[in-house]
């Protein structure tokens, strides 16, 4: 339990953190470039996701 309360913590304490860098130009920069490349990433998996399915339906449907 004393470790699920420090987890707690140290979530709203980086909350608070973030928020702050995030009221500064630079850190409204770091966090848009951020942002950017997880969007990147998830379009990626899920456009391989999508591939990966028509693959396999593919060869589903070929046999």
């Amino acid at each position: 339990m004393k470790s699920f309360l420090w987890l707690l913590i140290g979530v709203a304490l980086g909350f608070v953190v973030a928020h702050k860098v995030n009221e500064t130009p630079k850190g409204r920069e770091f966090f848009g470039t951020l942002d950017k490349k997880a969007r990147d990433f998830g379009e990626a998996v899920s456009d391989g996701y999508r591939q990966r399915e028509a693959e396999l339906r593919s060869a589903i449907d070929g046999d």
